[in-house]
């Protein structure tokens, strides 16, 4: 884990269910005048459907946009494609890889971890999950698909919020919240997020994910005051929680743990290892700041399935609390024995 992981290139990977919206965002991607460079890798270069006056070259799978994004298709492998684009003279500000609508988005998220000329280059910046606020009740009792794409998430875009109602909304959203109650969440219509939001969230939004406690679902941005928020009161303001229990989703769990003592790293990560080796088919995605004893750096790691990823991030900031938070989102998680592993690490 030597190389700094700033210098990587961030990559989004962007989820959601058929029709919920990812085309518009990715339209977006493409054709706003954001001033940044931008690869988007997509499944079927038709189903997007881009305006060709937009297009300014074209080789056979890869489309230079006019406002400098390239947009190319994968047709096969994905760290071919990756491969190619880390030749292509002139960096990416960032990359984002669409899946398909039907697909789980753990394959592609692991592509970031197991190959080693792809994780040298680039480094999995968020998961991004679009949803359709009208139908998406509807596709997590039918599409298992659909639940994993939630439970993978670090940003859910709640999209076409127009067509509900503030019931139906608040719903909705405790459904959500009931199989990943860490994901950022924007309500959106026509995607109208700033996309800002959505790419090069850095270490996993890590920080901000970390302070929701996930009893307690009050986290409302404050600090970003998006249009979008207005006139929405946070439902789940007054019940401190007890309203989502009966949303809580029967085969969908998380799990936080934290401790402001430090963490012994020759116990701590041969158990991390060892967890993610033998519960990895359960645990969907799993990350983490960690504070180690006698270290002045904090530790990032984050992991899908059986693969993690981890390096010293910064160094710990004057007055910051030292603290080490982890998360697990997954199915059947052994939570007794990992609290008993977790608190096995803290250094007596």
């Amino acid at each position: 884990m030597s190389e700094a992981t700033s210098s990587k290139i961030p990559v989004t990977v962007l989820t959601g269910y058929l029709g919920a919206g990812k085309t518009t965002l990715l339209n977006r991607i493409l054709s706003e005048n954001h001033g940044k460079k931008y690869a988007v890798i997509v499944n079927e270069f038709g189903e997007i459907g881009i305006d060709n006056d937009l297009i300014i070259g074209a080789d056979e799978e890869v489309f230079e946009m006019n406002n400098g994004c390239i947009c190319c298709t994968v047709r096969g492998d994905l760290v071919r494609i990756m491969d190619g684009l880390m030749k292509r003279k002139g960096k990416f500000d960032a990359i984002i890889v669409e899946t398909t609508g039907l697909a789980d988005p753990a394959p592609v998220a692991q592509t970031f971890f197991v190959d080693e000329d792809v994780q040298k280059n680039a480094r999995l910046d968020a998961v991004v999950t679009v949803a359709d606020a009208k139908w998406l009740s509807d596709r997590l009792k039918d599409a298992p698909e659909a639940k994993n794409q939630i439970a993978f998430a670090d940003v859910i875009v709640l999209n076409k919020i127009d067509l509900v109602s503030k019931g139906e909304l608040a719903e909705v959203e405790a459904r959500i919240r009931g199989i990943n109650p860490y994901a950022k969440l924007h309500r959106t219509e026509r995607c109208s997020v700033a996309l800002a939001d959505v790419l090069d969230r850095g270490a996993f939004d890590l920080d901000r994910i970390l302070d929701i406690e996930p009893d307690f679902l009050t986290a409302d941005d404050h600090d970003h005051d998006h249009d979008h928020h207005h006139g929405h009161d946070h439902h789940h303001h007054h019940d401190h929680g007890q309203g989502l229990k009966h949303y809580h989703d029967e085969d969908m769990q998380s799990l936080s743990l934290k401790t402001d003592k430090p963490l012994d790293p020759n116990v701590f990560m041969p158990w991390l290892q060892n967890l993610v080796q033998v519960e990895g088919g359960k645990i969907l995605r799993s990350k983490g700041i960690l504070a180690f004893h006698d270290d002045d750096d904090r530790y990032v790691f984050q992991g899908v399935h059986m693969m993690l990823e981890g390096n010293h991030q910064r160094k710990w900031k004057d007055g910051e609390p030292r603290e080490s938070r982890l998360v697990f989102i997954g199915r059947e998680l052994p939570e007794k024995a990992i609290r008993e592993g977790f608190e096995s690490c803290i250094v007596s």
